[in-house]
Order: C-alpha cells, then sequence, then structure tokens
C-alpha cells in the first residue's frame, strides 16, 4: 500500500518561487563585477531569471543541454543558476582556479553549449575559444558599455535578457532531473564531473536549513565567501532563498578589508568561508583594530580549521566558529561540529576540541570507518580508517560513467580521507589516504601537525609531507611560509610543537619556504610539494644511511628532532615515549616557483579554497 499524499516534484525552482512569493521584497545585494554595489529583491531576481530561461531557449538551449557559468557570486550569478535550471537544462558551474588546459577538457567532457560569465574572466575564454567548438554561444554578465572587444561574437547579458519575456514555465519534470554539475579538482587524473539532480539538491537545502546545520533563518543576513562555482556555495544560493535571508554576495573581492566592509556595511550575521579567508580576515582585523558588530556565527570549511583562527574569533570579537566538511561528491556538506546535549555540557575549552573536529553527520548522511579489508573499525576517537558516506545527496557515479563503479557493495562511497569516529560522532579528518605519512607501520596525521604549526605566531601557513626514510619509510618534514617581515629558527616551531603531539609524530626537519603552492580550489597542493622536494634528503635520514646522503652545506645551530620510538603494527595508542636524537639539519628547502599574481582587488587563490575535491 502505498501513502495517498500528492506528489509534489522537488525540483529547485520552487525554491525561488517560494521566495518570491513569501518574501520578495528581501534584499540580494551585490558587489558587482563593475565596481558599484546593487541591490535587488527576491522577487526581481525571479522575473529576472524567467527572463534567461527564454533567453536561453532562444538560443537553442533544451532540457539536458549543459550551460557553464564562469562567474563571481553576484545577483546575476544567482538568476542565471535559477533560469538554466528551471527549464530543466544542467547549470555547469567552471572553476576559474583551474588551468587552461582543465578548462577546456571539463568545457568539452561537459559537452557545454553556452557560457555564462563575468568581464574578469574573457581573457580567460578568449585564449581557449578555438579550442572549444561546442559553445555556441558565450553571455557576457555585463550590458553593452562594458562589453569590449576582447571576444568577439560575444553577448551582452542585460540586452539579452531585456529583450526576452519572463512568460517561462519552470519545473513539471521528474524530481531525479539532472540540475547542476560540478568536477573535482583533478589532482590526480582527469577532473570528474559530479551531475547532481533537482532532488539531490533539494533535499541537501532541507538539511543544511536544519538548526544543528547551517540554521539559517528568515531574520540572518547571510555573507556566502565561498564562491558558487565551487560545489553549490555550500548550498547558500538554496538554503538563503528558501528561508528568506538577506543575501549578500562578495564579486571579486575577498580580501580582509572588503570582506569586513560588507559584514558591516551590510549588517552580516552568518558567514562561510575557508579558512583563508577567515585569517586574512583575521589579520585585517587586528591591524586595522576593527570591530565586527553584527556578525554571530562562521562555518568553516574546505580544510581543517587551525584552533588559532577558532580561538581568535571566539575571544577577540565574541563570533561562534563552527566546522564543516564536505566535498563536490556530498552536495558538498557532509558534517558539522554543532555540539550535542553532552558537549554543550562541557566547559568553552572541552568543547574547543570538538569544534576543531569536522563534525557529525545530519539526517541523510551515513558514515563508516574502515580498514584496508573494509573492515568496520571503532569509534573511539583514535582509530584511523578509511572514510566511506552514503545518502541522498551523495554521488552515485561519476558523469559519463568516468571511474567506472565507484560505490562499494553497500552503497558507499569512499572518499579518499582518513579520518576518526568518537563515540558522540563527531568524524576528524586525519589526512587524504594520499597524504597519511606511514612511519615505523603507524599512521602520522600530516592535517593536525601542519594546522598546530600554523597557529605559531609567526606563521601564515604551514604544510606536512612525508619525506623518505631508510629506516623508517617515511618521516614528517614542515614546511612554514612566515609572515611579511617575520624571521625564525627552526627550532622555534619544533619547540612549538612539543608537548601537542606524540614525541614521535615530531617532524625530522623544518623549512622555511617563499610561498606554500596551492591548487585550484585552495587546497595546499601536496602532490607539488613533493615533487618539488623529492630530492630533499632529510638529516636524519642521511644520518641512518651513515652519511652518504647527507648534503654538502655549511652546518646551522643544532635542534632537536625526535626519533620515533617503535611502535607494534597493531598498537595505535599514540603515547609520548620517545628517544631523541641530536642532529645537524640540512639547508633550507625553498621552494622555487612562480606565482600566480590575482587581478587587483581579486582575492589569492587560496581565498576561493572550499570543500574537499571540489
Amino acid at each position: 500500500m502505498q501513502g495517498l499524499m500528492q506528489d509534489w516534484p522537488l525540483t529547485v525552482d520552487k525554491i525561488l518561487n517560494h521566495a518570491q512569493a513569501w518574501h520578495g521584497d528581501r534584499e540580494v545585494v551585490s558587489r558587482s563585477v563593475e565596481g558599484p554595489i546593487v541591490r535587488t529583491t527576491y522577487a526581481q531576481i525571479h522575473e529576472r531569471a524567467k527572463r534567461v530561461s527564454n533567453a536561453l531557449i532562444g538560443l537553442g538551449v533544451q532540457p539536458g543541454d549543459r550551460v557553464a557559468t564562469l562567474a563571481w557570486n553576484t545577483g546575476r550569478h544567482v538568476e542565471a543558476w535559477y533560469g538554466i535550471m528551471g527549464i530543466g537544462a544542467v547549470c555547469h558551474t567552471l572553476n576559474p582556479r583551474l588551468f587552461a588546459e582543465q578548462l577546456v577538457y571539463i568545457i568539452n567532457h561537459a559537452e557545454d553549449k553556452v557560457i555564462l560569465t563575468d568581464l574578469t574572466f574573457l581573457p580567460i575564454l578568449a585564449g581557449i575559444r578555438d579550442q572549444i567548438p561546442g559553445v555556441k554561444h558565450i553571455i557576457v554578465l555585463s550590458d553593452e558599455a562594458n562589453l569590449g572587444d576582447q571576444l568577439p561574437g560575444a553577448l551582452a547579458y542585460e540586452t539579452l535578457i531585456a529583450g526576452a519575456s519572463s512568460d517561462v514555465k519552470w519545473g513539471g519534470f521528474d524530481e531525479n532531473t539532472a540540475a547542476g554539475l560540478c568536477y573535482t579538482s583533478g589532482t590526480t587524473g582527469n577532473p570528474k564531473g559530479v551531475l547532481y539532480s533537482h532532488r539531490s539538491n533539494f533535499i541537501h537545502t532541507l538539511v543544511t536549513m536544519g538548526s544543528d546545520v547551517l540554521g539559517i533563518k528568515a531574520t540572518d543576513t547571510v555573507l556566502p565567501v565561498v564562491p558558487m562555482f565551487h560545489a553549490n556555495a555550500w548550498g547558500l544560493a538554496f538554503s538563503a532563498p528558501a528561508v528568506g535571508a538577506k543575501l549578500v554576495m562578495p564579486g571579486q573581492k575577498l580580501d580582509g578589508a572588503s570582506v569586513h566592509e560588507l559584514l558591516e556595511t551590510e549588517g552580516v550575521t552568518f558567514s562561510a568561508a575557508v579558512p583563508t579567508v577567515w585569517q586574512m580576515l583575521l589579520q585585517h582585523l587586528r591591524a586595522s583594530k576593527g570591530k565586527l558588530t553584527t556578525l554571530k556565527r562562521v562555518v568553516i570549511g574546505g580544510s581543517a580549521v587551525p584552533e588559532s583562527i577558532v580561538r581568535g574569533f571566539r575571544d577577540e570579537f565574541g563570533v561562534d566558529v563552527t566546522h564543516a566538511w564536505g566535498m563536490t561528491e556530498t552536495s558538498p556538506l557532509g558534517t558539522q561540529a554543532t555540539p550535542n546535549a553532552a558537549i554543550e555540557q562541557m566547559d568553552p575549552e572541552a568543547q574547543l576540541q570538538f569544534k576543531l573536529k569536522q563534525g557529525r553527520p545530519p539526517l541523510g548522511i551515513q558514515l563508516r570507518l574502515v580498514d584496508d579489508e573494509d573492515k568496520e573499525l571503532p569509534h573511539d576517537g583514535h582509530t584511523f580508517g578509511r572514510l566511506k558516506v552514503a545518502g541522498p545527496f551523495v554521488v552515485g557515479q561519476y558523469f559519463k560513467a568516468e571511474g567506472g563503479n565507484i560505490l562499494d557493495e553497500e552503497g558507499y562511497f569512499d572518499t579518499g580521507d582518513v579520518a576518526t569516529l568518537d563515540e558522540h560522532g563527531f568524524m576528524q579528518i586525519t589526512d587524504r589516504a594520499k597524504d597519511v605519512i606511514k612511519s615505523g607501520g603507524e599512521w602520522i596525521s600530516s592535517i593536525e601537525i601542519e594546522n598546530l604549526a600554523a597557529g605559531h605566531p609567526k606563521a601564515e601557513l604551514a604544510a606536512v609531507i612525508g619525506v623518505a626514510h631508510p629506516k623508517w619509510d617515511e618521516r614528517p618534514l614542515l614546511l612554514v611560509k612566515l609572515k611579511a617581515g617575520e624571521t625564525a629558527a627552526k627550532e622555534e616551531f619544533l619547540q612549538f610543537l612539543d608537548g601537542k603531539i606524540a614525541k614521535w609524530w615530531m617532524p625530522d626537519d623544518v623549512a622555511f619556504v617563499d610561498e606554500i603552492p596551492l591548487g585550484a580550489t585552495g587546497k595546499i597542493d601536496k602532490k607539488l610539494i613533493r615533487d618539488r622536494m623529492k630530492d630533499y634528503v632529510l638529516p636524519t635520514a642521511a644520518a641512518a644511511a651513515g652519511g652518504s646522503a647527507a648534503l654538502a652545506v655549511s652546518p646551522e645551530p643544532k635542534i632537536y628532532a625526535p626519533e620515533p620510538a617503535p611502535v607494534p603494527a597493531a598498537h595505535h595508542d599514540h603515547d609520548d615515549d620517545g628517544a631523541w636524537l641530536h642532529w645537524t639539519p640540512g639547508p633550507d628547502q625553498t621552494l622555487d616557483r612562480t606565482r600566480a599574481e590575482p587581478a587587483e582587488g581579486e582575492a589569492p587563490a587560496d581565498a576561493v579554497r572550499p570543500f574537499r575535491r571540489s
């Protein structure tokens, strides 16, 4: 027997329809690419989005066709999203941080018919236009006056929609119809497409609206610093209009001063971004003696948040920071570190240890922790294992079946993350499977070390990789980018870590570098670091090999670093017992690289770091 309720397909056009009907006068504020602040409402965005739909139909777009966007967070981008999805076409968000050859591959693989783009990215498209023959039209999200001649044949967005009617039918198709397409970053192999359905987006929106998840309310003013081209902007372009929250879109200016300006002038109460954005904001606030008068809550995802950021916002500005985790393949939200009843009763310092974890799964997400033989591991908060995930907004297969069958026999997707789960259901990412350091038969979390190191007052950014060692297989190397004007000795960082981690986890060396390379989504590019440091020899490795591999350099002051204590392979109690070895380090290894300088007023690449594998 089936229920007798209405068959009401869960399609995302209903979200903006609801916003228009019940809080149409709620503001959407954008820092436009052209410069001025633009104010509109959900009702106006709804009307213009329907014009977008008709304009696309006029260009020959059919249901199922892929229409790409290469754009910043603005009201126009929101209009484009709903205008594309409302007619059953697929909104394909392109990440401008990708290399040109990756963009070419993705556009051609997706078979994009139309691209909507901001003025900022015209040079990118001009450089690859002859390599994407399937793209029939490029629409510039501006007016004729700003169009210029960089891209012959491009259409002006405002002219196009001005000539289109808003009388168009949205929806009317199955809720499992494809709605959005987002490709993974492709750190190994070609990027793979994650094809979201209307149903998956709608359910994800309902989940994120929960008070234990994003908890956005109609009274909130929301600033999504995380970009719309990155895993649905964590769903905020759906959840904010769903509840009627005021939406503040930052455009291309994501530096600390620009973000602070919007926070204060627009009365923002809730924001979401990656750690580097909030680090820039903290630095700006401290340098300018600025205040946060309305901001109450911040959600941070994309990578593990350093304790120093959580403490800085809490202690200096009274802002609550909540950690989150997800990936392109989870739409993206997978967990959030909202306290449960037991944790809520703890003192603030005890609660902090849970805030630094990635959090517990909401309804709709199931997690498994398994070993290499796929055996279930205990939820004791200490045992490392591979993290698997399942749910109605988790990927079932990649676009065009790339990668084959990606689910296990029970329907779980292997995230590629190494994690722990504790008795409260809180998950903590300890590494990517490919980045975990295996030393003496035991695992060392590079993420935990680098986040602690990033809390050193002189550190701007830190990274940890495993380096070959003749006795222990691998040992950790800490790379540090110092803040401008700072100098430091290696022993400062080793002493800073002392007592915070097991002694056998202590890095065998510290290298001060000019830059920590970041990938297209702002994550630390460990693959590139490992490649550039492939010839590096740890001083401890040289000593263990009888000095045959020692580097011919002038000696530096002695510092202390540990030799890992022997630990039985099956033992996971990472105690602090370890043997100390005196050694003389090799040279600082500075990564030789060419910086990609951002455009004037634009945030650096790491400012758009969001969720895993996006």
